[in-house]
């Protein structure tokens, strides 16, 4: 990863194209998430938003079924170099008409945005610029992973739980150390925290929310000839990734999804942790952090209640009216550890 570097030259990104790409545009690439940076101090919101802009970008460019892998795997490390800078504004141009054939909707649009999202990365301070290139890097490198590891006809799986760790750090525990790094720089309140210690809180908190995503995607994933779920998993299961494809299976295969299941709870004690560890003066920080943790453990409630998990009809997710309510009475219990504690206990159960 390159050292901070002054700017590239790209024309400066103007205020009304940042406007609308941390209003609309990213509004339209994740509804949830975007509340969360919404909640977010000022200051800090504007750097997080734009890191999971480019974030989006890239995977939208790895997930384009349109293309094939080779093919999304070059246009992905062409947007890897683009973002390690210099970014060139003819080449991103290219790239976004050559990307854009296969998109559609919101996506379409951060596509045919990406040489305005890279300017706004160059816009960022210096600091603030490296770390959102460090962390942009990491998550491509999952990505490529994907692209390059699952090829193979039928299903291809992981071998190990070694193997689920190392990509869930690629590609969701990297942004906790990047969320870690990003808050002590602009919340004061934050001032005693001990940088490696809470970084390996939040690089947990990152698996955690990753494990859960793997888990509630699986029957779409083993239609992509992707199984995150590593055969020891199922080993006590006596069923392989291509059974999985059966919908009939998912009684049989219940083991593997309690094994995750206690895998995600597992690294949600350390997110719990970092919500706890926040101050409450650090009102907005804590709701963006509470957030996905309440909605990651009552994706796994629901989880845990689908007697057809492995069926692509019945996807398991908490109701858009179960988030409202959620966001409603966090806005009073995130003040009290103990009232917290006292919910998080209860997804849980």
């Amino acid at each position: 990863m390159k050292e901070p570097t002054s700017g590239t030259g790209l024309l400066p990104v103007t205020s009304e194209e940042q406007a609308r790409l941390l209003g609309p545009v990213l509004k339209g690439t994740s509804r949830a998430f975007y509340l969360t940076l919404r909640v977010l101090p000022g200051n800090l919101r504007t750097p997080v938003s734009i890191a999971y802009l480019l974030a989006r970008t890239a995977d939208t460019i790895a997930d384009t079924e349109s293309a094939a892998p080779q093919d999304r795997l070059k246009a992905l490390l062409e947007f890897r170099r683009q973002v390690e800078g210099p970014g060139d504004v003819e080449e991103m141009e290219t790239l976004a008409r050559t990307v854009g054939v296969g998109v559609r909707g919101a996506e379409k649009k951060l596509i045919e945005s990406m040489p305005g999202t890279v300017s706004a990365l160059e816009s960022l301070g210096e600091m603030d610029r490296f770390r959102v290139r460090q962390v942009v890097v990491t998550l491509t490198q999952g990505m490529e992973l994907d692209l390059t590891y699952f090829t193979g006809d039928g299903v291809t799986g992981f071998e190990t739980a070694e193997q689920l760790d190392e990509y869930t750090y690629l590609v969701a525990g990297c942004v906790g150390r990047f969320w870690t790094e990003m808050s002590m720089a602009y919340s004061s309140g934050l001032g005693e925290w001990d940088l490696e210690a809470m970084s390996k809180k939040g690089v947990r908190f990152g698996k955690a929310l990753q494990m859960t995503n793997i888990l509630r995607d699986v029957s779409k994933d083993l239609r992509l000839g992707r199984c995150y779920l590593p055969r020891e998993a199922l080993a006590g299961c006596g069923l392989s990734g291509e059974d999985l494809l059966d919908p009939r299976e998912s009684a049989m295969a219940r083991p593997a999804l309690k094994w995750g299941i206690n895998r995600a709870l597992d690294h949600y004690r350390a997110a719990e942790d970092y919500l706890y560890a926040i101050p409450k003066r650090c009102y907005r920080l804590r709701l963006a952090v509470a957030w996905p943790l309440l909605m990651g453990l009552g994706t796994l409630g629901e989880l845990a209640k689908n007697k057809r998990w492995l069926d692509p009809s019945c996807r398991s997710r908490v109701s858009r009216g179960w988030v409202y309510r959620m966001m409603t009475t966090s806005g009073i219990k995130a003040m009290s550890n103990r009232a917290m504690r006292g919910w998080v206990e209860g997804l849980r159960g």
